[in-house]
């Protein structure tokens, strides 16, 4: 075999087995991998980091190139570990659209669905507002460098040719749901604290004044409260999104 021959059968192979993991990883990346994004888009930028990452990956991959038995077990392998690592950079997140999700129960607007570009369902008010605004900072931070930097790093955590290990995995994606439900949680706790007190208002001015109709004052008053406290925290919302976002994405790449 010729010189340029195996180079070709080299490049080739590595850039078959590259797409397969970033390619599957891309689909359903946040921003790349959302909805709103069409699949040729999509697909265009899998090739395109592909066909440029290749030869960073090239030494990660097998030489020489193996059977067809063989290489039909990488590409499987492949597309189980991209899959994974965009299942990861999702649940992080999700965060914002469970914060959403609490903060509108809070402010009695749970019932208002509207679409979610970022999920494809109906989702909530808060939900949609922070979701697409959280894709946004994501290419405004360049925090999407982060994502495709990762993408490079993976190929040290999970070596090709190398099995992943299910229960690991697994353990991985149940502490990452955990810790999105959590910072979701933090960072609708203001709006729980609001909601909290109005009740309690509200239950204080039933036993004060049973002739009135309190139901009547809560709902637009804790509608006002929530539009007001939204209007003031959301900076601070998106900011301590992004620092947990980058921290969980640094602490997953790390190995954990």
């Amino acid at each position: 075999m010729s010189l340029l021959e195996q180079f070709l059968v080299q490049g080739v192979f590595a850039f078959m087995l590259t797409f397969v993991r970033i390619g599957t990883a891309m689909m359903i990346m946040p921003g790349v991998g959302d909805s709103f994004t069409p699949q040729n888009i999509r697909l265009y930028i899998a090739l395109g980091l592909s066909l440029v990452l290749s030869p960073l990956v090239l030494p990660y991959l097998p030489d020489p190139v193996p059977t067809t038995l063989v290489l039909f077990s990488l590409i499987v392998m492949e597309f189980v570990i991209g899959l994974f690592f965009g299942t990861i950079a999702r649940i992080f997140m999700a965060a914002l659209d469970t914060a959403g999700m609490v903060i509108s129960t809070m402010s009695g607007l749970g019932n208002a669905q509207v679409f979610n570009p970022g999920s494809a369902t109906q989702g909530s008010l808060a939900g949609a507002l922070l979701s697409v605004t959280g894709v946004i900072l994501l290419f405004a931070t360049n925090m999407h460098h982060l994502l495709i930097y990762g993408l490079v790093g993976s190929y040290e955590l999970f070596p090709v040719g190398s099995i992943p290990d299910s229960g690991s995995m697994a353990e991985m994606i149940s502490r990452a749901m955990a810790a999105s439900f959590l910072v979701g949680i933090q960072i609708a706790s203001p709006f729980i604290v609001i909601s909290l007190l109005v009740y309690v208002g509200m239950g204080v001015l039933t036993r004060l004044m049973p002739q009135i109709q309190v139901f009547l004052i809560a709902l637009p008053s804790q509608i006002m409260l929530s539009f007001v406290t939204l209007s003031l925290t959301i900076s601070a919302i998106l900011l301590f999104w992004l620092s947990k976002f980058e921290d969980s994405m640094l602490f997953f790449l790390s190995g954990g």
